[in-house]
């Protein structure tokens, strides 16, 4: 394994750790910890047998595509339209909670009594700036913004450990045994990002599995030292961005997570209207960039969503029928005989399996609104 190898897995675990990280000690709050928990682990295993079957995905199929070119080819026209529809409603829910949570956590670092508003386009010039650079960017970015959020958070629970209340830490409430389910969600979703980690291991292919597991996994390890830190120390008292309850180095953090994850949605989503939607240039600037930031501006002057709703109504949308089709895709493609017929990732996929884990997405889906 090289610098290759781990510029690869952290592209994954940055776009996963993003603004769902600081919606998580507010729900967990609400559920109980031990709620969350069980959800970040029933959850977490499903979205990491997704993420390696879309690798597969990738590994079998030739030519450079993003999720609604992969759906078109093995699921036809409705596939490409139900995919672009899902993951774009993912997307955009993203960068808007992204732009909401960056400019509430600037607006409280830096002194002043400048409106999150100013701060929240000030943060969005800058990454429509760095979208520029491509792929390049990206690797930078993502390899240093993780290796600072993991640093961040470790020093954190080292900092606050002696304070915990492990009695915070034991609680489950059963009438609210759903709400974490949408945020949950959000908080692991990365397949926008498979396809990237393809072309950035291009010629070391060997080691995406690899990749794959410990990218989704780093996440969900830092969720729970980072819920555990906020809840024992806090109780019930969080905010919905969570790192707006303490202090500069926590809003930081907030910072650092969700500008990693901006950076690799906006070049994800530059990606689908190039290769799969076929947009030109200009036409790819307004709807990458120039869309989000309209919606944030009317979002926000009209105080229509809270930052939690949105990480939990995108997550069991985006997440759920996004999930649902990679599966679809995935049988198709091990049918497929002209693709590749020993990709260096395979994983058992059937109808059996399919409807479980449709089933587990509906659910979610259901549930969430119902709350």
């Amino acid at each position: 394994m090289n610098k290759k190898f781990w510029a690869t897995t952290f592209t994954l675990t940055g776009t996963i750790i993003g603004a769902g990280i600081l919606g998580l000690p507010y729900v967990f709050a609400k559920s109980g910890f031990l709620v969350g928990i069980f959800w970040l682990i029933v959850l977490g295993a499903v979205m990491v047998f997704v993420n390696l079957a879309l690798g597969e995905i990738t590994l079998r199929t030739r030519g450079k595509h993003q999720l609604s070119g992969y759906a078109e080819k093995y699921l036809g026209k409705w596939g490409k339209y139900a995919m672009l529809i899902s993951v774009l409603f993912g997307i955009y829910s993203a960068l808007l909670a992204y732009l909401i949570g960056e400019g509430q956590s600037l607006a409280q670092l830096i002194p002043g009594n400048i409106p999150p508003l100013v701060f929240g386009i000030i943060f969005w010039l800058v990454m429509t700036l760095l979208l520029k650079e491509g792929l390049k960017g990206l690797k930078k970015i993502e390899t240093w913004g993780v290796i600072a959020i993991i640093a961040i958070i470790l020093g954190i629970f080292a900092r606050f450990a002696p304070e915990l209340n492990t009695s915070n830490l034991m609680t489950w409430s059963t009438p609210n045994f759903a709400i974490p389910i949408g945020v949950v969600m959000f908080a692991l979703l990365g397949f926008t990002s498979i396809p990237e980690l393809r072309q950035e291991i291009k010629g070391q292919e060997k080691y995406l599995k690899r990749a794959i597991i410990i990218g989704s996994l780093i996440p969900i390890l830092l969720y729970v030292i980072f819920s555990a830190t906020f809840i024992g120390v806090l109780g019930s008292s969080i905010t919905e961005v969570a790192t707006l309850s303490f202090g500069p180095l926590m809003t930081i953090l907030g910072i650092f997570t969700m500008l990693t994850s901006y950076f690799v949605l906006s070049f994800s989503l530059n990606d689908t209207f190039k290769f799969d939607i076929k947009t030109g240039k200009k036409m790819r600037f307004l709807l990458t960039s120039m869309v989000p930031l309209a919606l944030y501006i009317f979002m926000t002057q009209f105080d229509f969503v809270g930052f939690a709703l949105i990480l939990g109504v995108g997550g069991v949308i985006s997440g759920g029928l996004t999930g649902i089709l990679i599966m679809l895709m995935a049988r198709k493609a091990k049918s497929n005989k002209r693709n590749k017929k020993d990709p260096e990732i395979r994983v058992p996929i059937n109808w059996t399996l399919i409807i479980i884990l449709s089933i587990i997405f509906i659910t979610g889906i259901i549930l969430e609104f119902t709350h």
